[in-house]
């Protein structure tokens, strides 16, 4: 690393690994749970593990992108973060939020909104902590002494989310109204202005581990800019199918959704092409993986997974079952999930100056975790369309449906467990790296200008 002030970054990744393993519990909690054994539910009921399983990706995802902000503007900027001490209170104000909103989940205080279920008073503390860590990065960027593409891409990217997080916090007494502006937040998180987010970083690694030239990968980001405001936006469309809209949202949402695996089809063009084409053998080959392997495995899961059941022939029957769980998993995975510990893989051998990545817990950690994801998404695939069949063709109850898909929660956790290993291995992995280390700053180029 160049600078003091990219150590912050490490308190948000240690963030990270935390609640995503506290996800993972909840998930194997919800797995037996469909296998028919959900012996918590006097404790935890469904709603709640549900909630707060969705709930913390969303937490460890934003304080991903946050922590992979304060170690990349810096060094995009070239100078010291504007303000440490905000960067360590907002750090300390999202861990609140965090732990007073899942507490909450399981007190059945909550809104009740998918994905946006926290409590109201926690969209206002929510706001502030953004504000400032916008703030923070913003100053950094336009008080910096040099700009970059991928620099702009990624402060537009989380300026773009916060703005976008404001329509989830108006009340409305209709839910067609409140569903339609929810997915404002949720839809055009993740299948607009989160791929923004996506493709700076993927850029800003690329050129560190490929040695591409910056020029070159930065206008194939123009590109993917480009793909993903014309399908994004409108691809909101596929959420407005069934539920009270005007009928002129099928045919919005059924073409535009149909060009968003075009902007994923990017984006994995554009990882193995930068690599392929790079002249730099780095020494992090695991960070490589993982930088390749999301623009791969994002097409997989939110491209052509998407596209399964995206148009609203097929949205008719698929609609509200296991198969948008399938999409689900590898689209968050792929895409974002993959990123953030691609960027963790990179940066920690940075911060804490050992390289770790040089023995096999890394690698296995890498192939255990993927292999475990794409047989789970198998075994949401098998449950997905055994649902639809029996419950939307044959008109089967829903209670009886659950009883009979049980069998496939068996594989699917046989699945997870692999992927729990991997991810086990990669938790395991970061806490043996340590705590950043002040020797490990490495300043090249121009002197850099100091932080407040």
């Amino acid at each position: 690393m160049k600078f003091q002030s990219q150590r912050i970054a490490w308190f948000f990744f240690a963030t990270c690994m935390l609640l995503f393993s506290l996800q993972i519990v909840y998930g194997f909690l919800m797995a037996f749970a469909h296998a028919g054994y959900d012996v918590l539910h006097p404790l935890i009921p469904f709603n709640a593990m549900r909630a707060t399983h969705t709930n913390l990706l969303v937490v460890w995802l934003l304080a991903g992108f946050m922590g992979s902000a304060y170690y990349i503007i810096p060094e995009e900027s070239n100078r010291e973060l504007w303000s440490p001490k905000l960067a360590m209170v907002q750090w300390a104000s999202l861990v609140v939020v965090g732990v007073i909103a899942i507490a909450g989940f399981h007190m059945d205080w909550w809104e009740g909104r998918k994905f946006l279920e926290i409590p109201r008073p926690l969209d206002f503390l929510v706001v502030i902590n953004v504000l400032m860590f916008i703030g923070n990065i913003g100053m950094t960027t336009f008080q910096g002494r040099r700009y970059t593409t991928t620099g702009i891409v990624l402060l537009v990217g989380l300026v773009s989310a916060a703005l976008l997080y404001l329509p989830g916090m108006i009340w409305f007494d209709n839910h067609v109204l409140d569903s339609y502006f929810r997915w404002w937040v949720v839809h055009l998180w993740v299948e607009g202005v989160w791929e923004l987010i996506m493709g700076a970083i993927l850029s800003y690694l690329l050129i560190k581990l490929t040695g591409i030239d910056r020029e070159v990968i930065e206008k194939w980001l123009y590109v993917i800019v480009g793909f993903t405001f014309v399908s994004g936006i409108l691809g909101t469309g596929h959420h407005y199918y069934f539920i009270g809209t005007p009928r002129y949202w099928l045919a919005i949402g059924g073409l535009f959704s149909a060009l968003e695996p075009l902007a994923f089809f990017g984006m994995a063009l554009y990882g193995i092409t930068m690599a392929r084409r790079g002249g730099r053998q780095h020494p992090n080959r695991v960070a490589l993986y993982w930088t390749v392997g999301c623009g791969i495995m994002s097409f997989v899961g939110a491209g052509a997974l998407g596209f399964a059941h995206t148009l609203p022939s097929v949205n008719l029957y698929t609609h509200g079952t296991l198969v948008t769980a399938m999409h689900g998993h590898m689209a968050f995975w792929g895409a974002y999930a993959m990123l953030v510990l691609a960027v963790i893989s990179y940066a920690m051998p940075q911060l804490t100056g050992r390289k770790l990545y040089e023995g096999w817990m890394a690698e296995w950690a890498f192939w255990a975790s993927n292999i475990g994801m794409i047989c789970m998404t198998g075994a949401f695939a098998v449950a997905g369309v055994t649902q639809v069949y029996l419950e939307r063709r044959l008109g089967m109850d829903f209670l009886e449906v659950q009883k009979a898909v049980e069998v496939h929660f068996w594989a699917l956790i046989l699945a997870a467990c692999l992927f729990t290993v991997g991810i086990t291995l990669f938790v395991w992995n970061f806490i043996r790296y340590g705590m950043p280390s002040p020797e490990a700053v490495q300043p090249d180029g121009d002197a850099a200008v100091p932080a407040k």
